[in-house]
């Protein structure tokens, strides 16, 4: 069943399997704040087992524009779309958020984001091919990033 997350009361319902569930739910927590106080989006997330549809998209891009198949199992998923841009995350058991952002008029402007949960290790799938930057959050903790612009059409 899907939920809104709330990014005031952060809550590690969905996700309470992975290792690092408080540094994920903030993460999570994190997204849901970005996109409302953006764009006055409420942040809607579903289980992995009902949202077969995103996963298999996500990992469309990721194999075919990278050879890259994550191991750890997905928990939840998000897509929709605000104004011109259709987002995808994927929230995976070992604290990794992968998501997509895939603007619908300009090419230039699409792109595939990792961010590592505080206190994981980063995923063999990904160690030596990318840098990933620090940032501080409120709700998050330290969150490691990257990504890389997608060239196909998805």
């Amino acid at each position: 069943m899907s939920h809104v997350v709330d990014f005031k009361n952060v809550s590690t319902v969905g996700l309470v399997s992975s290792p690092v569930a408080e540094a994920l739910a903030g993460l999570r927590a994190n997204e849901a704040r970005y996109f409302m106080n953006k764009y006055k989006h409420e942040f809607l997330v579903e289980p992995a087992d009902e949202s077969q549809e995103t996963i298999d998209y996500v990992n469309r891009i990721l194999k075919e524009e990278r050879e890259i198949e994550f191991a750890s199992k997905p928990l939840e998923t998000s897509r929709f779309q605000v104004e011109n841009i259709k987002y995808a995350y994927v929230f995976y058991e070992d604290g990794l958020e992968v998501n997509v952002m895939y603007t619908v008029d300009d090419p230039k402007k699409r792109a595939v984001g990792f961010k590592l949960s505080e206190g994981m290790e980063i995923p063999k799938e990904l160690e030596g091919k990318f840098k990933f930057a620090r940032q501080k959050s409120l709700l998050a903790g330290i969150i490691r990033g990257s990504f890389f612009v997608i060239k196909g059409e998805y």
